[in-house]
């Protein structure tokens, strides 16, 4: 069987290989409009007076980062899995994230074909990567929530919008309750609804689908959180507070730093930028952080300079880590006489979520 066989065109690795130049001349790019551009002086004044330090604990930060990742990865697909495989599709998604323009599920679509040659069946790896996305979403979405809670306490401060901080915490409450009560809702309407019709249009079949793996999806990630608190909690808050740290670790290169509550805020709600579907999200997040930070009354040339350097570790380091796992990934499979025997561990179901009888065959039907 072809390494390859059944890859998405975006991620054969002369595509991959393309997006790195094009990413690398990018940030080129981007260096020369800071450094050449009229009116940029106090953002370059900061740069100039960089402490090599702090970007060296950065970029430690952002690669503890890179590795929570992993270690959530390996919690949802297969706790057996070995660490080795676990780090070559981790790291992978995570270099697919930083070149392809599909808003993060460039990353899915290759850790969904890896677990696919790894002999895992299609909808037991939509409902993983939906548990998958929910439950590495869900630690930005909470914290969002509860330092929204905090600022209305008093207990962070710096806060000097507070209508906007309250409007994003309300939001992510509702979020959270509808993953919560999500399954329930999944279950009820999988007990009345009816059998598809044979001639259903490949758009129903593919909603009906969509819904399912929704719902099945956040069941899981209920349930992972049950049963495997510690490798899920860890990797997914890891990854995210890692990442913070290493902006953090930015502003403190390049002069004062916004406070703690404000810092953490405005990544969370920063980020939302890098949802827009461009390589790396670069642009989006950066506009996103800089603009959020902007409100609270960051100074502009604190904030660029910081949210610059940050992500170009947040971009680079898992994007080289994560082409040469890739590489690395392929490698190990070609090789291996039977493939399935090296995808072993990738085959291992998690205990799934049980329905009355009756749910069960109005499911089926």
């Amino acid at each position: 069987m072809a390494t390859g066989e059944g890859m998405p065109e975006e991620l054969n690795p002369r595509h991959l290989k393309k997006r790195l130049v094009q990413l690398g001349l990018l940030i080129v790019l981007i260096v020369l409009i800071v450094w050449l551009t009229p009116g940029l002086g106090p953002l370059r004044t900061r740069l100039d007076h960089a402490s090599a330090g702090w970007l060296v604990a950065a970029a430690g930060l952002e690669l503890l980062s890179t590795l929570s990742y992993i270690v959530v990865f390996r919690a949802v697909f297969c706790p057996r899995m070995s660490w080795r495989t676990s780090y070559q599709i981790g790291m992978a998604e995570q270099a697919a994230n930083s070149l392809l323009p599909a808003g993060g599920a460039g990353g899915l679509a290759l850790g969904a074909w890896a677990l696919h040659r790894g002999g895992m069946s299609a909808e037991h790896i939509a409902r993983r990567t939906v548990a998958f996305f929910f439950l590495t979403s869900l630690a930005n979405v909470g914290f969002v929530a509860l330092f929204a809670l905090g600022f209305a306490l008093n207990v962070f401060h710096g806060d000097t919008m507070p209508w906007f901080t309250y409007a994003f915490g309300i939001a992510a409450a509702v979020a959270i309750a509808i993953t919560v009560i999500a399954p329930t809702l999944h279950r009820r309407w999988l007990a009345r609804r009816a059998p598809l019709a044979p001639d259903a249009s490949r758009i129903h079949r593919w909603i009906r689908e969509a819904l399912d793996a929704v719902g099945y999806g956040a069941a899981d990630t209920l349930l992972l959180l049950r049963t495997r608190p510690f490798p899920v909690l860890s990797g997914s808050i890891g990854y995210m507070a890692f990442d913070i740290a290493a902006l953090g670790a930015c502003f403190a290169a390049f002069g004062p730093s916004p406070s703690f509550g404000v810092l953490v805020f405005g990544y969370l709600v920063g980020q939302l930028g890098g949802l827009i579907p461009i390589p790396g999200g670069i642009g989006g997040t950066e506009g996103g952080l800089i603009g959020v930070f902007a409100i609270y009354h960051v100074p502009v040339s604190a904030s660029a300079a910081a949210v610059l350097a940050y992500r170009a570790l947040q971009l680079w380091i898992p994007a080289v880590l994560g082409s040469i796992a890739f590489v690395q990934l392929r490698s190990t499979l070609s090789k291996e006489a039977q493939p399935a025997e090296v995808c072993a561990p990738l085959s291992e179901q998690l205990p799934v979520v049980h329905l009355p009888r009756s749910q069960e065959q109005a499911g089926t039907a």
